[in-house]
């Protein structure tokens, strides 16, 4: 049984569920599930949870993603990306380099963003993309993002490619179409790439072919605990160990020295036994811990 994570490096044109059941059938396992859904025709790093791996999902840090992204002026598109209809056409030749350049501290920190129609989002049970594709829109409220850094690639216009360092949930498609109408001339994007999803970043990511190929699946795990490595690491003695695999929670006589009073309440830390990683427990308002997760 593999336990841990695979970086994959998702293809344009197949879904992340589809990634799902490329990676169920490359290593011959069930309990597999993906971190966080990339269109369609975007690339780039998709973290995908195997055996106890999809335990730890809910306590991952994924909270910012990069993206290197071509955006297209001129044309609007009712998906934001080359996939769908162009919805407008207007000029852009009298656009410069710098004009893309002077949009930049406007869209820094913290903006409100109205979600695309076609996204994963769910509205009264149902994904606001099947609506859009039955020609249906409906109201949605706009979210607050973070955008915490932004710059250009390379500017060869009507083309532009630009880096974004932003929160989870911001929409790529979106901030390229705002920028679009900031310069008046409206835009869509070419090419999306996530180079980088929380700790999971473009340089460990693997094809399936090489991971379906390989001999030696095991090796090319991102292991449960690095996954989890922003949490606090606290080592259990050996009875304290027992007593978290048989569900019941440690108290500070559990740990090698008192660790309770220097934990904030809502703290989650990582619990060790001789090196092992054993569960993943909270801090409560009273400094006791309550399990959250034992893992096997």
């Amino acid at each position: 049984m593999l336990n841990g994570f695979f970086v994959i490096d998702k293809p344009a044109g197949v879904t992340s569920h589809d990634i799902v059941a490329m990676v169920r059938r490359a290593i011959g396992q069930k309990k597999v599930g993906h971190t966080g859904t990339l269109d369609p025709f975007a690339t780039g790093v998709l973290p995908v949870a195997v055996g106890e791996g999809t335990k730890t999902i809910q306590f991952l840090d994924e909270s910012e993603k990069e993206y290197r992204a071509v955006l297209r002026l001129g044309i609007s598109t009712d998906t934001q990306d080359l996939t769908g209809e162009a919805l407008s056409e207007r000029p852009w030749s009298h656009l410069e380099p710098g004009d893309l350049e002077r949009l930049v501290p406007q869209f820094l920190g913290k903006l409100r963003q109205l979600p695309p129609m076609f996204s994963a989002i769910k509205q009264g049970g149902v994904p606001l993309y099947k609506l859009a594709r039955k020609g249906i829109e409906v109201e949605r409220e706009e979210r607050e993002v973070e955008i915490h850094a932004l710059s250009f690639d390379w500017i060869r216009l009507p083309e532009a490619c630009f880096t974004v360092r932003c929160s989870r949930g911001t929409y790529v498609r979106t901030l390229a179409c705002d920028m679009g109408e900031a310069l008046g001339c409206g835009a869509h994007l070419l090419e999306l790439r996530r180079t980088r999803s929380g700790l999971f970043r473009e340089e460990e990511a693997l094809s399936i072919d090489t991971l379906a190929a390989s001999m030696r699946q095991q090796d090319l795990l991102f292991p449960l605990d690095r996954a989890l490595s922003h949490l606090k690491e606290l080592n259990l003695t050996e009875s304290g160990g027992k007593k978290v695999a048989n569900g019941v929670a440690p108290v500070d006589g559990d740990f090698a020295e008192p660790v309770l009073a220097e934990l904030l309440p809502g703290e989650q830390v990582r619990l060790y036994v001789q090196g092992r990683f054993a569960a993943v427990a909270e801090c409560d308002n009273v400094k006791r811990l309550r399990l959250s997760r034992v893992f096997n």
